[in-house]
């Protein structure tokens, strides 16, 4: 391709704004209970928020510097980008706010009841009133701006209240800060879910804090700062390690551009000019909503829910169940026999963590090497490395400091783990490490062996439950030693190591994939290709799975977000079908298919084809071997490419559309919840031939 913008690509931030509202078309699913519909309005508008930080944050310092490069896939500069992207957010606020109220009205005969101030009973003013005198006022720190106090630094995702302050002749703003170290909400007496947020108490007794003024314009509002920084686009001291130079990072985002501006009320034209000012922006980045400005909360009151009602109110409780594929025993042992896999969150991950925790005492381990990107707040991984090495075991855990909004998690954990004496180090200059790949070496009599996992999410016991990823343990010996060139490499910081199995990125992941797309467009119209991902931004792979649709190669792309490629464009993608998954789990997984049969080459890995990935961080893919498990991965692609009640299929024009109904209903998350429950009660002894596959083949013909 010689560069020029291809009529099959379309802007990644735009089209991550489509995603985003599948995400609230999931808030409005009338099949979908109550709070798990306010749940998705949570989650749509922390995306919300993360993407106006990070990505109209890069856009907006680009367009700030007077950037006029051209994005390769839509042709836009970075203004342009900005302006369409404030045009596209306008009428998201609009139905975002119209399903938050939907679904807080038909919460109501529940007893789920968010009040404002009008609303409260008589008993309930006078407990809010006690509580604020007693609980609240104290601990407010209210500011007024005039020419002797300057306006006061707004914290990113901070909540403040405002209004207009008369005193005589002298008018002002104050500006109350809602603090953060107390409940977002206060929940009033008696058996019924009823509260009311904080910032309308603060708002409603402004009279009790600003006692000598007269107020009026009372609002409360929250400003969104870019965060789109990183410690290779700092100057700091020669001497700060790493950590400590994330830590500084952290500390300086605080006080990055504002580029986004919340009110719960309208601004007169006269407020709205003085924030503009204040904040250095224009006013189509300030934005009115209805719904709360944190959402968070909602987590909290579903767990308050009786549990009389929750069947009515939430989704049926579902445990991740002991892996299809895993016997009574040690894991060390059946990993030495057999390839295993793990299907999350339909599968627990306790025995990947079981693994960890026999190779922590097991006599003939001699090394435990893991990459981390995210953990959880509370994790046995990290208790089990410590443990690890604090037994004679030489523990390397590669941490990457640099997992957005994470940094700070995984700075605790490093220090924790270096206490315990593992060798603890961190990503390479300018390039992120979000590799999912742990290393067990051990001495079986006089020779060393291997045990790899392989992954395509995080370590992180918390999103297992949550996050749909797959999780391989191989004892092959040639994997093995990829990983052990692969662990050394990153110590001396080599990217240009050379492996025999594994595909890693950036040296060779994304010239292995196009070569595997090359071999199916060389079978024309016998070629196959499905593939699962987060993303698609690669404009060489987008470029490449066009020229395979021009050969006639069947392509199925699974791509839960952003999506670059446009499918159905005659003579460019016509042989191209996209889909995406919005449900209960979100879709993590990264599969890569190619061809059918014998000749099925099936990959698993941490890699979305995005430039980014493929070129800028540190992604390893695992090939599949074991006939077992690839009939399994190939049985979850078709059932996913079969969903016609979460599926949505992308259009020529950038839009989703709902699947058409087939002679079945198909959830493929319920089919995958199912399946692993009934695997679960039919499981045979260790020894026996597993019957699943056989069953599931025979389950899905009949549908």
């Amino acid at each position: 391709m010689d560069g020029k913008i291809q009529n099959y690509t379309q802007n990644r931030e735009l089209s991550w704004l489509r995603f985003n509202q599948r995400v609230l078309e999931e808030a409005q699913d009338l099949s979908v209970p109550l709070l798990e519909r306010m749940k998705f309005v949570a989650i749509f508008t922390s995306n919300l928020d993360e993407f106006f930080m990070i990505r109209v944050g890069s856009l907006y310092d680009m367009a700030s510097l007077g950037d006029k490069s051209v994005d390769c896939r839509s042709g836009m500069t970075p203004q342009e980008q900005l302006d369409a992207i404030y045009s596209a957010v306008a009428p998201l606020y609009k139905e975002r706010d119209k399903t938050y109220g939907e679904i807080k009205k038909q919460l109501s005969p529940y007893g789920v009841c968010g009040l404002s101030f009008k609303e409260l009973e008589a008993k309930e003013k006078k407990y809010v009133k006690k509580y604020f005198k007693e609980q609240i006022l104290p601990v407010l720190s209210p500011q007024i701006v005039d020419p002797n106090h300057p306006f006061p630094h707004l914290l990113n995702k901070a909540l403040y209240v405002t209004a207009t302050l008369k005193q005589g002749s002298k008018s002002m703003l104050g500006i109350v800060p809602v603090p953060q170290f107390i409940s977002n909400i206060l929940y009033l007496p008696g058996y019924d879910i009823r509260y009311i947020r904080m910032e309308k108490v603060i708002m409603e007794y402004l009279e009790l804090i600003f006692e000598k003024y007269e107020i009026s314009d009372k609002n409360y509002i929250c400003v969104t700062r870019n965060a789109d920084i990183s410690p290779e686009d700092e100057a700091f001291a020669d001497d700060l390690d790493f950590r400590n130079r994330m830590k500084e990072t952290l500390h300086k985002r605080r006080r990055m551009a504002v580029v986004r501006l919340e009110t719960a009320e309208p601004l007169s034209k006269e407020r709205e000019k003085y924030f503009c000012d204040k904040f250095h922006i224009q006013p189509q980045q300030i934005f009115r909503t209805k719904v709360p400005m944190k959402l968070d909360y909602m987590f909290g009151i579903i767990d308050k829910v009786p549990e009389s009602m929750k069947r009515s109110l939430v989704d049926i409780p579902f445990q991740p169940q002991n892996g299809r594929m895993i016997a009574e025993g040690s894991i060390m042992k059946q990993v030495k026999k057999r390839d295993l896999l793990l299907s999350y969150p339909y599968e627990s991950m306790e025995p990947f963590l079981k693994l960890i925790k026999e190779a922590s005492v097991d006599p003939n381990v001699m090394t435990i090497k893991i990459t981390i990107y995210r953990m959880a707040k509370k994790t046995r991984l990290v208790e089990y490395l410590c443990a690890a090495a604090e037994n004679g075991k030489e523990v390397t855990a590669l941490i990457e400091l640099r997992a957005r909004f994470d940094e700070q998690n995984n700075i605790d954990w490093s220090e924790r783990l270096e206490e315990a004496g593992c060798r603890v180090i961190y990503g390479m200059e300018g390039y992120k490490v979000h590799s999912k790949i742990c290393l067990i070496t051990y001495r079986n009599r006089n020779e060393i062996q291997y045990i790899t996992q392989i992954g395509t999410g995080n370590y992180n016991e918390k999103t297992a439950a949550m996050y749909t990823d797959l999780c391989l343990m191989t004892a092959d010996q040639s994997i093995g030693e990829d990983a052990v060139t692969f662990f050394q490499n990153l110590s001396i910081g080599n990217l240009e190591g050379h492996y025999h199995r594994l595909i890693v990125s950036p040296n060779t992941l994304k010239s292995s994939i196009l070569a595997m797309i090359d071999e199916e467009i060389r079978k024309g119209k016998n070629g196959r290709i499905v593939m699962k991902m987060n993303s698609i931004t690669d404009i060489d792979f987008i470029h490449k799975i066009s020229e395979a649709s021009r050969a006639g190669v069947k392509i199925d792309l699974i791509v839960r977000g952003i999506c670059c490629i446009l499918p159905g464009i005659p003579e460019e993608t016509e042989n191209l079908s996209i889909m995406s998954i919005v449900g209960r789990y979100l879709e993590h997984a990264r599969i890569f298919s190619f061809g059918t049969g014998a000749d099925q080459k099936i990959y698993i890995g941490s890699a979305d084809m995005m430039t980014r990935n493929t070129e800028k961080r540190v992604e390893v893919a695992c090939p599949v071997e074991d006939p077992q498990i690839k009939s399994w991965i190939t049985h979850m692609l078709k059932v996913m490419l079969a969903d016609n009640m979460k599926g949505r299929n992308l259009t020529a024009d950038g839009s989703y559309v709902k699947r058409p109904k087939g002679e079945h209903d198909v959830n493929s998350q319920e089919v995958f919840m199912k399946e692993a429950i009934h695997e679960a009660r039919n499981r045979k002894t260790v020894g026996e031939k597993e019957p699943f596959l056989e069953k599931i083949r025979g389950w899905w013909k009949k549908r």
